[in-house]
């Protein structure tokens, strides 16, 4: 009898308003959870009965039912904080984690660093990103991101390069370490360190010896060199600047170049002085050091020693590269947080705790650098908030509510019909 399957119609009504209840409850609920991702509840009618046959036409419907649940991984608002590991994505993609059941992933972001130094979850997983191997470089080796040891060891100066101009107008003299100051055209001075980190400080002496020729003489004071005498100098590195007819560097030639500094360092510490790319070596001229007829002069000198340091600060840049400070000035890159994508984000199977893992339907991950190959940006000091409209979810409500009552009205209704047909007997 029709009206028996209108019962069984209004019922499934029933259900399916019930669900789209519970879904969108879900992401009210959710409103506030950072990188949370909505979702919709999406019906499909029930098999229905054809009075022609599989001629088809004149069908009547069997009712509704929940077909499907489709997450919405539409962009968050992304919102600044004052925290330096939190972070967004923008874009695509997702932060991979390491968790007791297998990789997991997630758009939150809100991240800190453990008591050993690993970069984690709120619930404690680890982190995955890119290594930074030992010259600095973000290498393809993936890992969980770790400050490792937050130490680190003196790098002795093995380097010093100098950008500066010598006065062609200065006149010729020789040399006299014990009186240098009268008998060079010119000095600077600069602070290097030796293999144990200390700083020593480095005095070169620059004499003409021929138009378009000079010598300099690097020197440290007595008390700094090994068997030095205090108020004294000590030569330790010597060589010649030849220029051209132009002012330019023709050719560099070092002829000594050991620092023996006293007080535990090694002996023999190499320093090479570099003035710039010089004719002879391929270069111009241009960007090394010059012999024009102005004040000698140094525009700029930079040495690549460091003292042994401790960790001062952490920061995230754009690209998602972790860097760490040291108080010595020294800055490292540690790491670089990875990202990954699927093929199918919707076929994803929620773990919870604000995480995701991989299925057949969403295919397998692949994981990358920040904003490479379709993979979004990651925004430093950020954090992606719910994806959820307020607005949109109280309609969704409210259509559920209406789609209950009528469904109600549907079941009332039959049974009305079905009590008039009881009645007929009396």
């Amino acid at each position: 009898m029709g009206i028996l399957s209108s019962f069984n119609i209004g019922v499934s009504g029933l259900h399916a308003a019930g669900s789209a209840m519970s879904v969108t409850g879900d992401n009210i609920a959710n409103a506030g959870t950072f990188g949370f991702k909505g979702s919709r509840a999406e019906f499909q009618d029930l098999l229905s009965k054809s009075l022609k046959g599989i001629d088809g036409g004149d069908q009547i419907g069997s009712g509704t039912k929940l077909a499907h649940i489709t997450p919405k991984f539409t962009q968050g608002n992304i919102n600044r904080t004052e925290s330096i590991t939190d972070l967004a994505i923008n874009g695509n993609g997702f932060f991979t984690l390491e968790t007791p059941k297998g990789r997991g992933f997630t758009r939150d972001g809100s991240l800190h660093f453990d008591k050993v130094g690993q970069l984690i979850n709120g619930d404690g997983y680890p982190v995955m990103g890119f290594q930074a191997g030992e010259d600095g470089k973000i290498s393809q080796k993936m890992g969980k991101i770790k400050l490792g040891n937050t130490t680190i060891p003196a790098a002795p100066t093995k380097n010093i390069t100098m950008s500066m101009n010598l006065d062609s107008r200065a006149e010729v003299q020789q040399f006299d370490i014990t009186n240098p100051e009268k008998t060079s055209d010119f000095n600077t001075s600069i602070a290097v360190f030796d293999n144990v980190g200390t700083q020593r400080l480095i005095t070169i002496y620059y004499n003409k010896a021929a138009d378009g020729q000079w010598q300099y003489h690097g020197t440290i004071p007595g008390e700094d060199a090994q068997g030095g005498l205090p108020g004294t100098l000590v030569e330790m590195s010597t060589g010649t600047l030849q220029f051209d007819p132009n002012g330019k560097l023709q050719s560099e030639t070092s002829s000594l170049n050991a620092f023996n500094f006293n007080k535990g360092a090694a002996p023999g510490q190499a320093i090479d002085l570099d003035f710039g790319k010089s004719i002879t070596e391929g270069g111009t001229g241009d960007d090394a050091t010059t012999q024009f007829g102005s004040k000698s002069s140094v525009a700029r000198h930079t040495q690549d020693g460091a003292s042994a340091a401790t960790l001062s600060s952490l920061s995230f840049n754009d690209e998602g590269v972790l860097t760490a400070a040291y108080d010595n000035g020294t800055m490292r890159d540690v790491a670089q947080v990875s990202i990954a994508k699927f093929e199918n984000n919707e076929g994803l199977f929620k773990m919870g705790k604000n995480l995701f893992k991989e299925t057949r339907k969403s295919g397998q991950a692949a994981i990358g650098k920040p904003g490479r190959d379709g993979r979004g940006d990651v925004m430093a000091k950020s954090i992606e908030l719910s994806n959820v409209d307020i607005a949109d979810e109280f309609i969704s409500l409210m259509n559920a509510q209406r789609n209950f009552q009528a469904n109600t009205k549907t079941i009332t209704t039959a049974d009305q019909m079905l009590q008039e047909v009881l009645n007929i007997k009396r």
